[in-house]
């Protein structure tokens, strides 16, 4: 294996992704599969940001939270599904080292962006819900594009801290990832040097960037639900359910992901479940998003069904 000399530090200059778990003749049914999986979330998203952007019904503070989470999520996909499946399909499982660090950022980037989206979606359903009657004031244009450029700071602060770190790490030795992506934490662990800085900072982050929105969610919902106990109609209740449904699927899928993920790590000697659960959050549930906002949600089912009509009208 060759390693280059940079600033005082050597790297090496490629990584062998060992890709996923699966036995060799199986693995063209499985980019069947994941070829399939990617182009559903691409098509079921992008479809999500077309209705948005053409139903003026939905140009409403939630939806524009969700044109935003839907473009995410074709992003934070893209940034591994592509490369899993030419690995797969090329035989080939080598990445450069400039591939492998840009990965980890954009991998950084859109997974703490997607929190943050799912956080502000969870606020303007607790304004919707609980404050009603001053909603249009309180979800002001000025302040979901003050959310939005939030969430692009703050995540842009946490994927390029992390990926500056790592590129003062040596990696001069082992160069075998047993994942189907660069990892962050699988990199810490072929590094030669110390990397007591990194983890501090990974850990420290991560409170800020998934276990504070996490509580904000959960406190958001906690609201919600007390309101929707003190409304003594029906109607009331299922409204608020109906909106609040689907944003409350996608954080459980999201989020249940994560917490399987780093709550129960697997032992040092077997990466399978590692890898499994982030086939669920990287290419699963971003395919999962349009469907559960589709299938649940009346106004989307709308748009669709009006932009069908007008079509078959002016054929």
């Amino acid at each position: 294996m060759s390693c280059i000399r940079r600033n005082n530090h050597s790297i090496t200059s490629e990584f062998i992704l060992l890709g996923l778990p699966i036995n060799p003749e199986l693995k063209d049914m499985f980019s069947a599969l994941f070829l399939a999986m990617y182009l559903t979330t691409v098509l079921g998203n992008l479809l999500i940001i077309l209705l948005i952007r053409l139903d003026s019904h939905l140009h409403t503070p939630m939806y524009f939270f969700l044109s935003h989470l839907a473009f995410t999520d074709i992003s934070f996909s893209s940034v591994t599904a592509p490369k899993m499946l030419v690995n797969m399909l090329a035989h080939s499982q080598s990445i450069s080292y400039t591939g492998c660090i840009s990965q980890v950022y954009f991998f950084l980037f859109f997974a703490d962006l997607d929190s943050f989206l799912l956080t502000s979606m969870a606020y303007d359903r607790y304004v919707a819900i609980c404050h009603p009657l001053h909603y249009t004031t309180i979800m002001s244009q000025s302040l979901c594009i003050l959310l939005l450029i939030m969430s692009w700071v703050l995540s842009f602060a946490s994927a390029i801290l992390h990926t500056l770190l790592l590129t003062c790490l040596s990696f001069c030795g082992d160069n075998t990832l047993p994942h189907f992506f660069c990892d962050l934490s699988a990199l810490l662990k072929l590094s030669s040097s110390d990397t007591t800085i990194n983890e501090l900072v990974i850990f420290t982050v991560g409170v800020v960037i998934i276990t504070v929105p996490l509580i904000c969610i959960l406190v958001s919902y906690g609201y919600i639900g007390a309101t929707i106990l003190r409304t003594p109609s029906s109607k009331g209740i299922f409204k608020a359910l109906s909106t609040c449904g689907s944003h409350l699927s996608v954080v459980s899928l999201y989020y249940g992901a994560i917490i399987g993920l780093y709550s129960f790590p697997s032992p040092n000697d077997n990466n399978n479940k590692d890898v499994i659960v982030a086939v669920m959050y990287t290419v699963v549930t971003p395919m999962l998003n349009p469907f559960i906002y589709s299938l649940r949600n009346r106004d989307i089912k709308g748009a669709l069904r009006n932009m069908l009509s007008k079509r078959a009208s002016s054929q």
